[in-house]
């Protein structure tokens, strides 16, 4: 099923993350982990691609099997960084023959030390939504969004201009990177739809677990972490079984806190860890009845 005709439907959805191994070694236990995630029957899983491409290959079997042996809705992530145009097309050629309904299109993150861009690769996101629509039409297509504005982005004007560009381009849906603040995305949806963007934004929740993640997802993202969440991580972070608690406790009110406020489409970035998606499921299980 298309993700545009999931989230036309007029109720909540939650969808979940799992991420492919990148080493074939552990493959063993992915599958283990996406298998139990499945079991949840989320609206729709997604799929990484991986630094550079690095597990490519991983990404459409597992979407693959999330669809076919799960019966799961799948979305298979695909970015462009570190990829000629031709290593892309190959790529979309692979994800149409493994049946693959759903794409998220991604420019990815410039390695270090590495020129970017070469004549022959794709410099933005929007190009890649293009050349999806070029070669698989019939595919949905995806894309990233950033409420707290693109780390790379002059302004958040200027972040905003490109997402319009990658949506006019043909991407059809949204998924915020991870943020710890409702109000940010609250203003965020605001300017979002002030600037024209229609399509649906779903709104991405990372539970932070554990006490090395706050850390990582900072420097990744740039986010914005609140004083409250910052207590709970120095009181509960030394203690792994309270901190994931905690942490599944702080993701579950502020999803419930978007569900109240009129926000219906969750995503969240499992970590490949289900008890941490099942956590959240069991303390939604009335609300998403």
């Amino acid at each position: 099923m298309k993700i545009r005709d999931i989230l036309k439907e007029d109720r909540i959805t939650l969808s979940m993350e799992v991420f492919p191994p990148k080493k074939a070694t552990a493959m063993e236990k992915v599958n283990e982990s996406v298998r139990e995630i499945a079991r949840l029957k989320p609206d729709f899983m997604s799929v990484t691609y991986g630094a550079g491409g690095g597990t490519s290959k991983y990404t459409v079997q597992i979407a693959k099997d999330i669809k076919e042996a799960h019966g799961v809705n799948a979305v298979a992530h695909l970015t462009c960084v570190s990829s000629t145009r031709e290593t892309v097309e190959k790529q979309l050629h692979f994800m149409k023959d493994a049946g693959i309904e759903n794409v998220l299109a991604l420019r990815g993150d410039i390695p270090d030390e590495t020129e970017f861009p070469l004549p022959n690769q794709f410099h933005y996101a929007a190009e890649l939504v293009k050349k999806i629509k070029e070669i698989a039409p019939e595919m949905c297509i995806g894309g990233a969004c950033y409420p707290e504005g693109h780390p790379e982005a002059a302004s958040k004007a200027e972040d905003i201009k490109h997402i319009k560009e990658k949506v006019d381009a043909g991407c059809e849906f949204l998924t915020t990177q991870m943020f710890f603040d409702n109000s940010i995305f609250f203003n965020y949806l605001y300017r979002m739809r002030e600037a024209g963007i229609s399509v649906p934004i779903i709104a991405g929740i990372m539970p932070i677990t554990k006490k090395v993640q706050i850390e990582r997802s900072i420097q990744l993202s740039g986010c914005c972490v609140p004083a409250r969440f910052k207590a709970i991580v120095d009181w509960f972070g030394d203690e792994p079984a309270k901190m994931k608690q905690a942490g599944i406790a702080y993701a579950t009110d502020q999803i419930i806190d978007l569900l109240a406020n009129g926000v219906k489409h969750i995503h969240i970035y499992t970590m490949n860890d289900p008890e941490v998606a099942a956590g959240i499921q069991k303390n939604l299980s009335e609300i998403l009845r």
